[in-house]
């Protein structure tokens, strides 16, 4: 508590609430815009916040996270067309309120939604990541290594369509991840003669490449689809139409708390994501209502669950990052390099060894979420306009960035090189289905993964029988067993029902 008030100080006589502010505006725009959104917008802005104190350029980076979840659904009320996958519930129903004349009643629902569901998932991580940190340090180096095992076989399982391309995906992060000096000899691995590989890839051009440039290309390609739809919603004469009513409150709030529950919780699980928490969250309330028929033509119910889950998830996301050092989503893995270039090393130690900061941090966060509700209402209108921003114009801007980002991080061009030849494999890893999450993911914790599998043979004797004295790394390696079974057991039955299918079609 002491920290906390603290911290109240720091952030509101500084720069910091402007930076923040500044981060929540970027970001509600860039979530706006089909084809951006929050991880983009993070990596590109993290070359950036070089010359900003800790707690202003963590807040920006932040306040964009925040701020593009929702914006996000600005582009699905009122074009139909998500700023990021996440809000395409939000288009379910808010795209047909939109058409109704209820545009303006919409996007307020959504506003307010994305607000709560963000501040309440704050307090949680305010509550949660301290004290799951303290039982953090308890974990030694065999634990931490069944920990990463699991989190690599769960993310894996879950992203994307293939258990299977989801963990090859997972293996390639890996071994990007052993370029550089071996960590016990110090001998250069996989070089190949390039001095700037000595100190390993860096993962801010990485994620440049494979998150912003890779979507710009994606996008270019579906220019036509994309400009077809810029006339925007005219709004109904009806004031009831354009505000948010009593009767419409009462419906609305037990399945905000739902959605911010949901999204709280998918949060904190490792690779789940806002696509699911969302997707779940809409499901739970078209289930629950007493009319499901009317979901899909306009119930405000589904904006408002949508939203919620979608917001709640990004703050819960970084308890596993803040109490374990484990990236549980591509924001929080993305985040790593902008809290370790300010001096904030992820993990359970921080709590102890950087008080001050993280209770800046908390205070920034909480800030961000009030400044999202004062920025979200008061511009929703000029917010609106963004859209109509035609994506050959965007793109090239874009690129740019993200050329300048990647130059920034190490001030040589072989950072350009690096982000485009990432840019190549983030292309495929999209046409291919293959998930860039665990890539990401995989590449971050590698480092991690290797240093503590070599402790544990040391601490182990190089004898697996020696495992019986450590029963948390047994249980973790056999969830990640049960993972593996489990998902696999799903994907033979749909394939299974797929042949099936086919088979009475043919018949």
């Amino acid at each position: 508590m002491e920290y906390l008030l603290i911290a109240i100080q720091d952030v509101f006589t500084g720069p910091s609430l402007f930076w923040v502010a500044g981060g929540v505006l970027l970001g509600y725009i860039l979530g706006a815009i089909p084809g951006l959104g929050k991880a983009t917008g993070v990596a590109v802005s993290i070359p950036l916040t070089f010359y900003l104190d800790p707690v202003s350029a963590l807040g920006l980076l932040i306040g964009i996270a925040k701020g593009s979840g929702a914006g996000s659904a600005v582009s699905a009320i009122l074009l139909n067309t998500p700023g990021e996958p996440s809000s395409a519930p939000t288009a379910l129903d808010g795209y047909p309120l939109a058409r109704q004349g209820k545009a303006q009643k919409t996007l307020k629902m959504g506003l307010f939604a994305s607000v709560i569901g963000d501040f309440v998932s704050t307090v949680v991580l305010i509550l949660l990541a301290a004290p799951l940190a303290r039982y953090a340090l308890l974990i030694g180096p065999v634990e931490l290594c069944a920990i990463l095992v699991f989190s690599l076989t769960f993310i894996g399982g879950l992203s994307g369509g293939s258990m299977i391309k989801g963990l090859i995906a997972a293996c390639f992060g890996i071994f990007f991840a052993t370029v550089g000096m071996e960590t016990e000899t110090f001998v250069p691995r996989l070089t190949f003669g390039f001095l700037q590989l000595d100190d390993g890839i860096s993962l801010v051009p990485m994620a440049i490449g494979m998150l912003a440039v890779a979507e710009m290309i994606v996008q270019a390609g579906n220019l036509r689809e994309l400009d077809a739809q810029t006339e925007r919603m005219k709004d109904s004469d009806n004031p009831d139409d354009r505000r948010i009513t009593g009767p419409e409150w009462r419906r609305c709030a037990p399945v905000i708390a739902r959605g911010s529950l949901i999204g709280t919780i998918v949060g904190i699980l490792p690779g789940l994501g806002a696509s699911v928490g969302s997707f779940l969250s809409y499901g739970a309330t078209k289930r629950a209502s007493k009319t499901p028929e009317k979901f899909g033509t306009g119930m405000i119910e589904g904006v408002a669950a949508s939203e919620s889950a979608d917001n709640a998830v990004v703050p819960s996301s970084l308890i596993p990052l803040f109490a374990l050092g484990i990236p549980g989503s591509v924001i929080a893995a993305i985040l790593i390099a902008a809290f370790i270039l300010h001096g904030l090393t992820p993990g359970p130690r921080m709590f102890t060894e950087q008080p001050r900061l993280v209770a800046d941090l908390y205070i920034a966060m909480l800030s961000a979420s009030l400044i999202m509700l004062a920025l979200g209402y008061a511009g929703q209108r000029i917010f609106a306009m963004i859209i109509r921003v035609p994506l050959r114009l965007i793109i090239p801007g874009v690129l740019l960035f993200c050329c300048v980002g990647a130059y920034m991080e190490t001030s040589s061009v072989f950072s350009i090189y690096i982000m485009l030849a990432f840019t190549l494999i983030g292309f495929l890893s999209r046409k291919l289905d293959f998930s860039f999450v665990t890539f990401l993911i995989g590449f971050v914790v590698a480092p991690k993964l290797e240093l503590s599998f070599r402790q544990s043979l040391q601490l182990l004797n190089h004898d697996w029988a020696n495992l019986v004295k450590h029963p948390i790394a047994i249980a973790f390696f056999l969830a990640a067993i049960a993972t593996v079974l489990a998902v696999a057991r799903k994907e033979a039955r749909q394939s299974v029902g797929t042949i099936d299918t086919k088979r009475e079609e043919l018949s």
